[in-house]
């Protein structure tokens, strides 16, 4: 597991303090300030963000499904998925995978138990994934299982190979698995591929402080990370209208849409 630096900006972290979190540093801080700054509606598009994963959660535990796996998990935070899972399913088995050390370190002590287990990964790297010993102690790929890439992908830029890495995985996955995904979807006016078109976009690429150029992906590129499973109704839709709970009122934001989808294998 990579050394702590908690001079930079973690995905994770910044995350955290836009749902409200207290486990984040100065530059996280700075960073999710400076991108709710551009972009208004981010601390709601979070918190939105969060409760399609508690809604998509429950209903693969309602189809049955009793594994998951969560990549990209974040920091602990409330109603997380195996209390989400386990309410519909007691004997339900979750491993929270993350590249942030931070992440993991808190997992594994708030997190770990029988049922459930935090591993450092790369979700890049899925053959070390399948690998991993703690997942194989509770992740069996020759059942259904769920796994869920929510909020995440965004962040990886393409050569990293998130596509490639996906489809790797939906190829060991049982026939009744599912797959979770969330991802932002780019208005071509601000990014197209990694050209930040506006000032918003700039300054939320800027406020990652990362190397990397993020890509801008639209619909088209986001729905073809499901590959050929089968998309549940009412498909790839905004995160906040998948099967909501009670009705949503949208807060405006024209740089990017936040979409969701879960879909099925076989």
């Amino acid at each position: 597991m990579p050394r702590i630096d908690t001079s930079v900006p973690s995905v994770a972290r910044v995350y955290d303090y836009l749902l409200g979190g207290k486990d984040n540093f100065a530059a996280d801080r700075e960073a999710a300030e400076r991108q709710a700054a551009a972009v208004p509606a981010l601390p709601w598009l979070a918190r939105q963000n969060r409760a399609f994963l508690r809604r998509a959660v429950r209903f693969v535990a309602d189809q049955g499904i009793t594994q998951f796996l969560d990549l990209g998990s974040g920091l602990p935070t409330n109603e997380n998925v195996h209390e989400v899972a386990q309410q519909v399913r007691p004997d339900a088995r979750v491993v929270y995978v993350d590249i942030d050390p931070i992440a993991v370190s808190h997992g594994r002590a708030l997190l770990a138990g029988k049922q459930t287990e935090a591993v450092w990964g790369d979700l890049c790297r899925p053959d070390g994934l399948l690998a991993d010993p703690d997942i194989r102690r509770l992740i069996d790929f020759s059942q259904p299982v769920a796994v869920l890439a929510v909020s995440v992908l965004h962040g990886i830029p393409d050569e990293s190979g998130p596509a490639e890495a996906l489809a790797r995985l939906r190829a060991v996955m049982a026939a009744g698995s599912y797959l979770v995904i969330s991802h932002a979807a780019v208005s071509p006016e601000h990014v197209v591929g990694t050209e930040y078109r506006s000032k918003a976009a700039r300054e939320l690429a800027d406020a990652n402080k990362t190397s990397a150029a993020l890509p801008g992906r639209g619909r088209d590129e986001i729905a073809a990370l499901f590959g050929d499973l089968t998309l549940v109704e009412p498909g790839l839709t905004d995160i906040w209208a998948w099967r909501p709970e009670a009705r949503q009122t949208e807060v405006p934001n024209d740089v990017f849409r936040m979409l969701g989808a879960v879909a099925r294998k076989g």
